[in-house]
């Protein structure tokens, strides 16, 4: 059966309806009925003519490619002539090469299909289980016709098989399934790059300083700024269909006027860090931001929020009739409801009232200017989140503050205008206001306490049903934020999933696929999107299949913008895909690659290296390596993340003991489980990890047994007492974790008790305790005692003061909420125990304590 969710479906339904507070029961069942994500909703496509090249444009290459013909001609007569052997040869070449590329973007499309078609089996596969399973935690209400009774939870990441691969590195789209329809990809098509590479050569975002006393009000209503506005449509069109040339330059178009087109310019390079941060947090390592690339982002993005300012303070100072008391009236009411714990209230207008012309609205202008500065906001508050540093948290509860300011005023306005919203609201600034306060919800309900005390953005909490609700809303408008909102689900999906794939993968592995299927439709060829399909086959623990998706985007992303970038990020997955397969040898190749070429943080790529060496059993050229981790962190300047202080850490130690410790650890499956990946991993493949760990383990046994030897023969030897505690706790910790994906929950038990009786002893690798006690949880989860879960991970939160400690607190508050929602109550603390009683008296008697008379 089932899990069941005591969230009740009215309180579902109540907090939606206080949300949009629609007028008629029809609108607001459209509403509720969006929640409902088990049977695929099948969304519209974009119209194609959207996202080709207009007729304008076509018209505007033909000269150019005509006076190309013409200069083609002129310089035939400067040409000498060839010999007809030589021309012969050359045509030749020039066919095979032509031949060669067909091929070899025939075997890509090939990739792309396979992917797609796969994904359908599994949305298909899924499909028949969604009658016994219920998708809790993305919105869901509950199934109808459910039984009283015990719930029995299914536990686990599901396994999934696919036909995609037939062989080694052979994918063909499998059979049955038809494939989706998809536009064959031309790398000779007009409507690619190569043109306007040379034509705007300039790959740096750049938004020239704007004179802001110029810029005037925006006086266009809702229907001629959505004509507007076009232009913005086709320009994310061309982003994600890979012709990021062409969408720069229709950003670039009006950039320093129009503040839509200036967040379009923020967004790409937004985009960039968005590849790194999503990177990132599969493996749970900070990176280590490329500060260029954050100034970039960061200073387009505040450009635009300066814009957009001017353009409100420009219409307040001219007015619109009552707008300008009504919009002090409206800021004030956002003060009043700052620190509500919950979202605006504002009462909608009767449809008397607007007849008369008795209620005055902000104009479309204000309302769009208003959103852009919140996601302004929003986008450098994530690339502050991401960055893991106390300040950055501070920076991003600032932003937080002022997105929510702007936000919370036009979500007054847009419940004030109840069913009449279309009138007074273009469709883009809709959708704009839905994603921005969904993904606001959707973010920090994923934060644990330690985090939002740092952030302390706002004072109520945060809805994740109501996010959704948003976000899908969004998503379904199909206007120029859904593929924003696409991405944004499926980084949801697959981060979090990555974070606790024991807890979630059954809840989030389905809608990941179901969202990138709906993607891919529209965008078959997306880098983007091909990115997260190696992510989400990841999680479906098909290895083979999320490499392959992983090389087809690099391969892509060939001469494009972000050409470096893709490739880079990829080449990263891929490399540990190659680790979570036990290939060292080509791990340790990309990993080399990377260092060298100083992405992210050379001196995690070189460590990562090293210990890939040292698992091929190449000792030598894995000692060179970790000295020249060292050397790298010498030449590095400013403060150093917290991978980089643990890799640091790791070789100190190495060192210090003479590179004697390496055959009683294993760095490359500890970095594996600090990843969570074990989880993604085949039985098989678990099973050599396993015997790798057992081996180190039985060396520190024979190293105990020839000291106590030397200790029982000799007295008061030089030697000290042997202490591989923490060698072992982390050994058996990797132990544990290993048997716990492997779905061996009761061996692990005695590996975990050790762990936390020696608790006190693991001073140099004080992670290993808490990361005990998630495992620990998990094995009563699979038990199905998740109170004591529950309690096991509130112990492990309330530990500090160790490495990845952040990550880990994300990890444990996803799980403690999956506990609440499926009705886990708050485990009850034991009451300190009283101290010496005052009987009642404020203060204790000096005579009552006292041991000797006062003199």
């Amino acid at each position: 059966m089932a899990e069941e969710t005591p969230r009740d479906q009215k309180e579902t339904e109540k907090a939606v309806e206080d949300a949009f507070e629609f007028n008629d029961d029809d609108s607001f069942e459209d509403v509720v009925e969006s929640l409902d994500i088990a049977p695929a909703v099948p969304v519209s496509a974009i119209p194609e003519e959207k996202f080709l090249d207009s007729e304008e444009t076509s018209q505007e290459l033909e000269p150019i490619s005509e006076e190309n013909d013409e200069k083609k001609e002129e310089n035939a007569h400067f040409e000498s002539p060839q010999p007809e052997e030589e021309v012969v040869e050359e045509v030749v070449e020039e066919e095979e090469e032509e031949e060669e590329e067909e091929e070899r973007h025939e075997e890509l499309q090939n990739v792309v299909n396979a992917l797609q078609d796969s994904f359908q089996q599994l949305s298909a596969s899924n499909a028949k289980e969604k009658e016994e399973t219920e998708l809790v935690g993305l919105g869901l209400v509950m199934a109808e016709g459910e039984t009283k009774g015990e719930e029995q939870v299914t536990d686990g990441p599901p396994k999934i098989k696919t036909d995609a691969l037939t062989g080694d590195n052979d994918f063909v789209p499998p059979t049955p399934g038809t494939p989706p329809t998809r536009s064959p990809f031309d790398p000779n098509s007009p409507t690619e790059d190569s043109d306007d590479i040379e034509t705007y050569s300039a790959n740096l975002l750049a938004l020239n300083k704007v004179d802001i006393k110029n810029i005037g009000p925006n006086t266009l209503d809702a229907r001629e700024q959505e004509k507007s506005d076009e232009p913005v449509l086709l320009g994310m069109g061309h982003l994600f269909n890979n012709r990021f040339m062409k969408a720069k330059k229709v950003f670039e178009s009006k950039a320093e006027t129009d503040p839509l087109f200036g967040f379009g310019m923020g967004y790409m390079a937004f985009l960039k860090e968005c590849i790194t941060i999503f990177n990132s947090s599969v493996l749970a390592t900070p990176q280590t931001f490329e500060e260029k690339e954050i100034k970039i982002a960061i200073d387009i993005l505040t450009q635009t929020y300066l814009i957009a300012g001017a353009q409100i303070d420009a219409a307040s100072k001219k007015g619109f009739g009552g707008s300008v008391a009504h919009y002090v009236s409206s800021y004030y009411s956002y003060i009043k409801h700052t620190r509500s714990k919950s979202m605006p209230h504002a009462t909608p207008a009767s449809s008397e009232e607007m007849l008369k012309q008795e209620v005055k609205f902000l104009p479309n202008g204000v309302l769009r200017a208003h959103v852009i500065k919140a996601e302004c906001c929003l986008q450098i508050a994530i690339l502050q989140l991401a960055q893991e540093t106390v300040v950055g948290y501070i920076k991003c509860g600032v932003n937080l503050r002022r997105a929510y300011t702007s936000y919370s005023l036009v979500w007054q306005e847009y419940k004030r205008m109840g069913q009449a919203y279309n009138d007074h609201m273009d469709r883009d600034t809709i959708s704009g206001i839905q994603f921005g306060i969904g993904a606001v919800h959707l973010v920090l309900s994923t934060l644990p306490a330690k985090i939002l005390t740092l952030v302390s953005a706002f004072g109520w909490k945060a809805d994740k049903h109501l996010g959704f609700a948003l976000i899908k809303l969004c998503l379904d408008n199909q206007r120029i934020r859904s593929p924003t909102a696409s991405m944004l689900l499926l980084g949801y999906y697959t981060v979090l999933t990555t974070f606790a794939p024991q807890i979630l993968s059954p809840i989030y592995t389905q809608p990941a696929i179901e969202t990138l299927l709906d993607a891919q439709k529209k965008y078959p060829n997306s880098a983007f999107f091909l990115y997260f399909a190696g992510r989400t086959s990841r999680l479906a623990r098909n290895l083979p299949l999320s490499t392959q998706s992983f090389k087809y985007a690099s391969e892509i992303s060939n001469a494009e913008w972000v050409e470096v970038d893709i490739r880079q990020v990829c080449d990263y997955e891929i490399a540990t895909n190659n680790m979570m397969q036990l290939n060292w040898k080509d791990a340790a190749q990309l990993f080399e690659k990377l260092c060298s070429e100083g992405y992210w943080s050379p001196i995690l790529f070189k460590y990562l290296n090293g210990v890939c060496l040292e698992q091929m059993g190449m000792r030598t050229e894995a000692i060179l390596a970790f000295a020249e981790v060292t050397q790298i962190a010498s030449r590095k300047t400013g403060t150093k993340s917290n991978i980089e202080q643990y890799v640091l850490r790791k070789v100190e130690s190495f060192q210090a003991a003479g590179y004697q410790d390496l055959p009683i650890t294993c760095p490359a499956l500890e970095y594996l489980y600090i990843n969570n990946a074990f989880e993604f991993m085949d039985h098989a493949l678990l099973e050599e990890a396993m015997e790798a760990v057992d081996i180190a383990l039985d060396e520190i046994q024979e190293r105990e047994k020839a000291e106590y030897m030397l200790r029982a023969n000799e007295i008061m030897p030089t030697l000290d007492p042997p202490d591989y505690y923490a060698q072992r706790g982390s050994l058996l910790l990797i132990k544990s974790a290993i048997l716990n994906s492997m779905g061996r929950h009761q061996q692990s038990i005695i590996h975990l008790n050790w762990i936390v009786d020696h608790k006190e002893r693991m001073t140099e690798e004080k992670w290993v305790v808490p990361y005990a006690f998630w495992e620990a949880g998990l094995v009563t989860w699979a038990a199905g005692d998740k109170l004591k879960s529950r309690s096991l991970w509130e112990t492990a939160l309330n530990q500090s003061k160790f490495d990845f400690e952040y990550r880990l607190a994300i990890r444990l508050n996803l799980a403690i909420s999956r506990a609440e929602d499926l009705g886990t109550p708050k485990p009850e603390r034991p009451k300190p125990t009283k101290g010496l009683s005052t009987n009642g008296r404020k203060r204790l008697s000096l005579a009552a304590i006292r041991s000797s008379p006062v003199v």
